[in-house]
């Protein structure tokens, strides 16, 4: 019965969209399977020349035919194996991504693609076609590549993208579609692309993109990944001609604000924390992105932190980033952590106290744990999660924000996460001194609880006891899995301190 509950409090906050198009698609495929019904994997068509500025570079590389993707390598001897799934379905989706095409030789690797394309899987579904076609584009731009067999093979793939637009999921995947869609509609100069582009683009950007300027996913990765899109698009618009570009108002706007929310949300150095869903070593850096976006003529709009849920403190000695916000977002929190009120820390300029990060989407025993409550930098109670996070990328009951204050160097929240199950409030307070932070943690009533700080990989522990007051407080140091990247995590330390009802913790800096 438990199951079934924690479906329905999942279910009940998706969009009726959302449902229809799950139910639409799963009727249409047993419908078209009994017809026998297959995709044309060719579609006559006439590319034009495009004009594009350089953009940013991948981290996916291929070289003496070993592919070198999220810290996994895999050589393929004889043939190519595009449906090759030891590393999970992510890895599979970057093989098909082409992210690693960089010289012009490397089209070969797209025509072994055509060839073996009536026996690819994952590689034929909407979001890795979304992202080959950009890919695609952007190389047959930057090497002035013309070719009938690629083109026509292209055109038959938007068509086919076009046949599942991701309206199932919505957010990031769907917006992914509509840029996609954008750089097809250029390419290829149709209408029906363009139509279907403009469209969602001008919906979901208005939608998906806060008054802060966060993507409402609420993962900085993703908003690099979002803003990076953004820009590419721009960059499309700005350099070529088609429906007067009516699109570029509303891109620039966008991206505008999405530079302001990155620039209040990156550290000094253009780090991101690693909030929610968030690792390094996949989207352009911070910098990376303003350099690209000066190159395009863009203004960056900074508005203070607010409908995200993010706040930073900043002082000469540290940087402190808090999450005070709900999940989000509400109808596709598949990238949501159980964290609330989990923090960040630097101390001149260096990681202090980090999010564990993220290794791995395979659906499992890390992936649980890199969501759950434990993992985070703030209160676990009873060893429950603050929010259900379930199934990888499920959210079912979640917890809410009930109060709220906020003042220049003082910040107090308390969420209902653990209301349902024990009738517990959990209430943080953040006083932000220019020597010191002060975190008080109060819970409506006694209970097991722990807090955790999760330390970056190169902490001591001497340097944990040196700055963090703990009295005669009952603690211990474990060590734990520190994930910076996709498939790599290194050995670091975290602080664990069990309580009650009232906790205070100095961190004196």
């Amino acid at each position: 019965m438990d199951k079934y509950i924690r479906l329905f409090n999942t279910i009940k906050y998706l969009k009726y969209t959302q449902i229809y198009y799950r139910l639409f698609y799963f009727v249409r495929s047993r419908f078209r399977k009994i017809t026998r019904f297959k995709y044309k994997f060719e579609k006559e068509s006439n590319s034009i020349a495009l004009k594009l500025i350089n953009s940013c570079e991948y981290y996916s590389s291929y070289k003496d035919n070993e592919f070198n993707m999220l810290n996994l390598s895999k050589k393929f001897y004889d043939r190519k194996d595009w449906n090759y799934g030891d590393y999970g379905k992510l890895w599979t989706y970057n093989l098909t991504y082409f992210e690693y095409l960089k010289e012009k030789e490397d089209v070969n690797l797209i025509y072994d693609f055509i060839e073996n394309i009536e026996r690819i899987k994952d590689g034929l579904e909407p979001f890795p076609i979304s992202l080959r076609g950009i890919n695609w584009i952007k190389f047959l731009i930057k090497h002035e590549i013309k070719d009938k067999k690629i083109d026509y093979s292209l055109y038959a793939q938007y068509y086919m993208l076009l046949d599942n637009l991701e309206y199932h999921l919505l957010g990031n995947h769907l917006l992914e579609n509509g840029f996609s869609l954008l750089f097809g509609a250029y390419y290829f100069q149709d209408e029906v692309l363009y139509k279907k582009a403009k469209e969602i683009l001008e919906k979901e950007l208005e939608e998906q993109i806060l008054d802060d300027g966060a993507h409402f996913e609420l993962s900085p990765m993703y908003h690099q990944l979002m803003l990076f899109r953004v820009l590419d698009c721009i960059n499309l618009v700005q350099n070529n001609s088609l429906k007067e570009q009516e699109l570029l108002e509303c891109l620039e706007e966008k991206a505008s604000l999405m530079l302001g929310w990155l620039e209040n949300i990156s550290y000094e150095y253009g780090e991101i924390p690693l909030l929610n869903d968030s690792a390094n070593k996949i989207t352009p850096t911070s910098v990376e992105l303003f350099d690209y976006s000066l190159r395009l003529n863009l203004k960056i709009v900074v508005k203070d932190l607010n409908q995200s849920g993010y706040r930073k403190r900043k002082k000469e000695k540290y940087e402190c980033i808090v999450d005070v916000g709900k999940v989000g977002a509400n109808y596709i929190p598949g990238h949501a952590h159980a964290d609330s009120f989990n923090f960040e820390l630097y101390i001149k300029n260096k990681p202090f106290i980090v999010d564990t990060g993220l290794s791995t989407y395979n659906i499992g025993k890390q992936r649980d744990y890199e969501r759950s409550t434990k993992s985070h930098n703030t209160v676990e109670i009873n060893s429950e999660n603050s929010s259900e996070v379930w199934g990888g990328f499920r959210v079912a009951n979640r917890a809410n924000i009930v109060e709220f204050i906020e003042k220049e160097d003082f910040i107090k929240a308390t969420h209902d996460g653990y209301k349902k199950k024990f009738s517990i409030l959990h209430t943080r307070e953040w006083k932000f001194e220019e020597d010191k932070i002060i975190i008080e943690d109060s819970l409506n009533k006694e209970c097991n609880a722990i807090a955790r700080l999760h330390f970056y990989s190169d902490v001591t522990e001497n340097e944990i006891l040196e700055k963090i007051d703990l009295g005669n407080l009952q603690y211990k140091i474990e060590t734990y899995n520190y994930a910076p990247e996709f498939n790599k995590t290194l050995k670091a330390l975290v602080l664990e301190i069990s309580f009650e009802k009232k906790l205070k913790v100095e961190i004196n800096l």
